[in-house]
């Protein structure tokens, strides 16, 4: 008892008391040596190229030269160079062409097999399955699907259609990279849906059940209002991913974006631009500073429409 005293008479005056021996100190800095390795690669990987791209855009940087400052001279050439506007216009429009179909078209999956029927399971991995197969195999897929005389060409020629230039019409062959954006990301949204939905409350569907609403209106009255802020995340998620997309646009059009590069993209521009012996590091900069902007705007306009509504 009396030493229990004196130890809380000692903490009261702010007194030291002395430690039990085995029973080390915590040092303040053993969180930062856990969160070191991944500081490491945000800065190696992430931070690094993100502040080199940012400096490179205000000089004449080639890939052989190291360049020299030439202050906003490449934004300026982006307002007269006809590429560019072509690639922000078809970036847009894939942004306006996606995001509705990727915001909607995985919930009404996601409501299908929601329920516990006998094999559901198969459809669920079978929708799943685009998003683990590598974008490359399934763009080639699709070219050989939608070529000349591919697969769908020679069904549409069967019932005396005739032949269609997906891959050869501007409009097309954009509109075909647009749908395969969407079939590839139907499953990983749906996923993000699924995880929604199962927190959704049963009481809401039977009450609005009881009160005589129908399945759509169950669906514009219940679900909607429930998975809201998920559709506003999907909403961003596939803004962003639309904006940057490369790979559907590259395999179906080529590295030349169609005809007449009338299907280039701006991330397809960086690449033609910046790359090669002779490319232009400087200029493909700025263009990619556009992108960022472009990017973080959608994203802002997205929360601030969320916003907004819960206003």
């Amino acid at each position: 008892m009396a030493s229990s005293s004196t130890v809380s008479d000692g903490v009261r005056r702010g007194s030291r008391v002395k430690r039990p021996p085995g029973v080390r100190r915590h040092l303040p800095t053993s969180p930062w040596l856990f969160a070191a390795p991944g500081m490491l690669i945000i800065g190696i990987f992430i931070l690094y190229p993100f502040v080199s791209t940012l400096i490179n855009s205000f000089t004449d940087r080639r890939t052989l030269i190291p360049g020299e400052f030439v202050g906003l001279a490449n934004f300026r050439e982006l307002l007269h160079d006809d590429m560019f506007w072509i690639g922000l216009r078809n970036s847009t429009l894939y942004v306006l062409g996606v995001v509705p179909a990727l915001v909607l078209l995985p919930l009404l999956l996601a409501l299908l097999v929601q329920k516990n029927i006998p094999g559901i399971a198969f459809f669920r991995s079978a929708f799943y399955t685009p998003v683990v197969a590598s974008i490359v195999v399934v763009g080639l897929i699709w070219v050989w699907l939608l070529d000349e005389r591919g697969l769908v060409n020679a069904l549409l020629e069967a019932i005396g259609v005739g032949k269609v230039g997906f891959l050869s019409d501007q409009w097309l062959l954009l509109l075909s990279a647009m749908a395969v954006t969407v079939w590839k990301g139907l499953g990983y949204y749906m996923i993000i849906y699924l995880a929604a939905l199962a927190n959704v409350p049963r009481e809401l569907h039977e009450a609005a059940s009881v009160d005589g609403a129908g399945a759509v209106r169950r669906f514009l009255t219940v679900t909607v209002p429930a998975v809201r802020s998920t559709m506003v995340l999907v909403g961003a998620l596939s803004s962003v991913a639309a904006f940057k997309v490369f790979s559907e646009v590259y395999l179906m059009a080529g590295p030349d974006g169609g005809p007449a590069g009338e299907d280039t993209t701006l991330v397809m521009l960086v690449q033609r631009t910046g790359t090669g012996l002779t490319g232009r590091v400087g200029y493909a900069s700025a263009i990619s500073v556009v992108v960022f902007v472009v990017t973080v705007a959608l994203m802002l306009l997205v929360l601030r429409a969320d916003r907004k509504e819960d206003a």
